[in-house]
Protein backbone atom coordinates (compact mmCIF):
# COMPACT_ATOMS: atom_id res chain seq x y z
CA UNK A 1 0.00 0.00 0.00
CA UNK A 2 1.30 4.01 -1.01
CA UNK A 3 1.20 6.68 1.55
CA UNK A 4 0.56 8.89 -1.01
CA UNK A 5 -3.01 7.89 -1.81
CA UNK A 6 -4.10 8.28 2.16
CA UNK A 7 -2.38 11.86 2.45
CA UNK A 8 -5.33 12.75 0.31
CA UNK A 9 -7.68 11.51 3.11
CA UNK A 10 -5.69 12.86 5.91
CA UNK A 11 -5.75 16.53 4.56
CA UNK A 12 -9.72 16.29 3.97
CA UNK A 13 -9.78 14.74 7.94
CA UNK A 14 -7.78 17.69 9.03
CA UNK A 15 -9.91 20.31 6.68
CA UNK A 16 -13.00 19.04 8.31
CA UNK A 17 -12.15 19.18 11.94
CA UNK A 18 -10.94 22.46 11.84
CA UNK A 19 -7.17 22.96 11.17
CA UNK A 20 -5.79 25.83 9.26
CA UNK A 21 -2.33 26.40 7.65
CA UNK A 22 -2.60 22.69 6.02
CA UNK A 23 0.66 21.42 5.02
CA UNK A 24 1.28 17.97 3.20
CA UNK A 25 4.29 15.70 1.95
CA UNK A 26 1.97 15.51 -1.16
CA UNK A 27 1.43 17.62 -4.96
CA UNK A 28 -0.65 20.26 -4.80
CA UNK A 29 0.58 21.70 -1.27
CA UNK A 30 3.29 23.41 0.78
CA UNK A 31 5.83 20.79 2.34
CA UNK A 32 6.00 20.61 6.04
CA UNK A 33 9.50 21.40 7.54
CA UNK A 34 12.23 18.34 7.19
CA UNK A 35 14.14 17.50 10.69
CA UNK A 36 17.36 15.70 10.14
CA UNK A 37 18.82 13.33 12.79
CA UNK A 38 22.12 14.63 13.33
CA UNK A 39 24.04 10.80 14.93
CA UNK A 40 22.81 8.92 11.41
CA UNK A 41 21.38 12.09 9.11
CA UNK A 42 18.52 10.32 8.58
CA UNK A 43 15.53 13.13 7.32
CA UNK A 44 12.50 12.94 8.59
CA UNK A 45 9.53 14.67 6.43
CA UNK A 46 5.89 14.83 8.56
CA UNK A 47 2.88 13.35 6.52
CA UNK A 48 0.67 16.21 7.04
CA UNK A 49 0.82 19.18 9.73
CA UNK A 50 -1.56 21.56 10.69
CA UNK A 51 -2.31 24.17 13.14
CA UNK A 52 -6.01 24.12 15.03
CA UNK A 53 -6.46 26.85 18.60
CA UNK A 54 -3.07 27.90 17.55
CA UNK A 55 -1.40 24.78 18.54
CA UNK A 56 0.46 22.84 16.00
CA UNK A 57 -0.46 18.91 15.17
CA UNK A 58 1.14 16.79 13.03
CA UNK A 59 -0.42 13.69 11.77
CA UNK A 60 0.73 10.89 9.95
CA UNK A 61 -0.19 7.86 7.97
CA UNK A 62 0.34 4.47 9.77
CA UNK A 63 0.66 1.37 7.61
CA UNK A 64 2.05 -1.83 8.57
CA UNK A 65 5.55 -1.96 6.68
CA UNK A 66 8.88 -4.12 7.20
CA UNK A 67 10.32 -0.62 7.91
CA UNK A 68 8.67 -0.27 11.38
CA UNK A 69 11.79 0.96 13.26
CA UNK A 70 12.31 3.90 11.10
CA UNK A 71 8.47 4.81 11.49
CA UNK A 72 8.62 4.47 14.94
CA UNK A 73 11.67 6.88 15.68
CA UNK A 74 9.85 9.56 13.67
CA UNK A 75 6.69 8.86 15.48
CA UNK A 76 8.82 10.04 18.81
CA UNK A 77 10.22 12.84 17.19
CA UNK A 78 7.11 14.31 16.15
CA UNK A 79 5.45 13.38 19.28
CA UNK A 80 8.05 15.27 20.82
CA UNK A 81 7.62 18.39 18.62
CA UNK A 82 4.19 18.59 18.72
CA UNK A 83 3.81 18.24 22.89
CA UNK A 84 6.66 21.38 23.01
CA UNK A 85 4.19 23.32 20.75
CA UNK A 86 1.27 22.40 22.72
CA UNK A 87 -0.36 20.29 19.94
CA UNK A 88 -0.66 16.66 19.07
CA UNK A 89 0.32 13.89 16.84
CA UNK A 90 -2.13 12.00 15.12
CA UNK A 91 -1.76 8.51 13.17
CA UNK A 92 -4.30 8.07 11.11
CA UNK A 93 -4.77 4.52 10.67
CA UNK A 94 -6.64 2.55 7.57
CA UNK A 95 -8.61 0.00 7.89
CA UNK A 96 -6.73 -2.88 9.31
CA UNK A 97 -3.90 -1.31 10.23
CA UNK A 98 -5.91 0.54 13.41
CA UNK A 99 -5.23 -2.36 15.42
CA UNK A 100 -1.60 -2.54 14.66
CA UNK A 101 -0.97 0.95 15.45
CA UNK A 102 -2.44 0.89 18.90
CA UNK A 103 -0.11 -2.35 19.60
CA UNK A 104 3.24 -0.39 18.37
CA UNK A 105 2.32 2.52 20.15
CA UNK A 106 1.32 1.32 23.16
CA UNK A 107 4.86 -1.12 23.14
CA UNK A 108 6.49 1.82 22.78
CA UNK A 109 5.45 4.84 24.64
CA UNK A 110 4.28 7.40 22.13
CA UNK A 111 1.78 9.56 22.90
CA UNK A 112 0.02 9.55 20.17
CA UNK A 113 -3.98 9.45 18.98
CA UNK A 114 -5.08 6.63 16.31
CA UNK A 115 -7.88 7.57 14.26
CA UNK A 116 -9.26 5.39 11.47
CA UNK A 117 -9.08 6.41 8.28
CA UNK A 118 -10.62 5.37 4.87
Amino acid sequence: MEKDGFIESVVKWAQSHGFKEIKANIEGFDTPKSYERTQDNQVFTPDVTGTNMFNKHYLEVSLKNDKMMKDISKWKLLSELASMKGGKLYLMAPRGHVRYTRDVISQHNIPAEVVKIS
